[in-house]
């Protein structure tokens, strides 16, 4: 006499077996859901590190916002005169060899100069001559956009 598991006999046995190998009507959302909070975890680290890390108190104006698909290098002007270039404090003799080190293009190379709206003006205009006496052509201040005030 042939015997199953569990005791049965053999055509009751691959009878069960087959029950439970009919296809699942029901999706499965686990492997979504777990997908889903690694993406967000991975947005939450990286998205502070969008922007640039020297914190400025920059000027207000009205001019537009410019649109480049290409990051351009970001030289900072701190309040006290401390100069950055990137997120790296430099002194302003360092800063046109190391500008011409890592600038891809050249001289032709985007360099956006950030100046708090409290430094000296000497001290901007100082970071610029640098720069325009080095060869660099494109330099651009950067500021914030003024909001506009409620008219009453």
């Amino acid at each position: 006499m042939a015997g199953g598991v569990n005791g049965s006999s053999g055509i009751r046995g691959r009878g069960a077996w087959r029950a439970r190998l009919r296809p699942n009507s029901q999706i499965n959302v686990t492997p979504f859901v777990d997908v889903m909070l690694v993406l967000l975890v991975i947005f939450m680290v990286t998205a502070p590190l969008l922007t640039v890390g020297v914190p400025v108190n920059l000027p207000q104006t009205r001019a537009r916002q410019m649109s480049d698909d290409k990051e351009p290098i970001a030289i900072t002007i701190k309040k006290n005169g401390d100069i950055f270039l990137q997120e790296t404090q430099i002194q302003l003799d360092e800063l046109v060899p190391k500008l011409t080190a890592i600038a891809q293009n050249g001289y032709d190379e985007r360099i956006y100069v950030r100046g708090d709206k409290t430094v000296d003006y000497g001290t901007v205009m100082e970071v610029m001559g640098e720069l325009n006496a080095a060869g660099f052509k494109r330099i651009g201040l950067v500021t914030d956009s003024k909001r506009e005030r409620k008219q009453n």
